[in-house]
């Protein structure tokens, strides 16, 4: 568990996703915090995405969230890939109950306008969020999203190649340190020999 910002950070139960949502009063993080939850893309790609990228022209939602290489994280290789994710139900409904700022083509813009807001303030938005929720002391960070999408994928039985597709990983070893295996899993997999 993460402690003191060291460690792998916790994954979430849907009941604690609840929580913390619930406590973020503003639709603009409430809807950052849907994006992490139903594509698992990094915060650092999440604060940087563009309107364009989850709105059609029309203002409906795109059927895919896309997420530009240039804001995604690098592999071992120094390459960056962009990543397209189906939109979940619940997400196109929060995306539906959102609407962006007409004079920023960024969907999370800082109080100007003219940039997106820091993966460092959509950090301090989720924490205090986990504070109010009572949560503080279970090792979350903005990395419990993607690990909760990740171990959920693989609890509901979807297998190892698909959600390295979803997630964009190019290394199966990589993408294995995201998922958590708990005890009950472990016995339950040697008692079906």
């Amino acid at each position: 568990m993460k402690n003191n910002r060291n460690g792998q950070s916790a994954v979430l139960t849907d009941s604690e996703y609840s929580k913390i949502r619930k406590q973020i009063k503003s639709r603009k993080y409430k809807l950052l915090l849907d994006l992490a939850w139903y594509t698992g893309e990094r915060w650092g790609a999440l604060v940087q995405i563009k309107v364009e990228d989850c709105y059609n022209p029309d203002g409906t939602p795109r059927e895919e969230i896309t997420f530009r290489a240039n804001t995604r994280k690098a592999g071992p290789d120094g390459k960056r890939q962009t990543r397209q994710v189906p939109v979940h139900p619940l997400l196109a409904e929060s995306l539906l109950n959102y609407k962006p700022e007409p004079s920023s083509i960024w969907l999370f813009p800082n109080r100007e306008g003219d940039k997106s807001i820091s993966v460092r303030w959509g950090d301090q938005v989720l924490r205090a969020a986990v504070e109010r929720a009572g949560l503080g002391t279970k090792g979350i960070s903005t990395h419990s999203t993607r690990r909760s999408f990740i171990t959920k994928l693989h609890r509901g039985g979807v297998d190892i190649y698909t959600i390295q597709r979803i997630t964009g990983h190019r290394d199966l070893k990589a993408l294995g340190r995201y998922v958590e295996i708990d005890s009950d899993r472990v016995k339950g997999a040697i008692n079906a020999l």
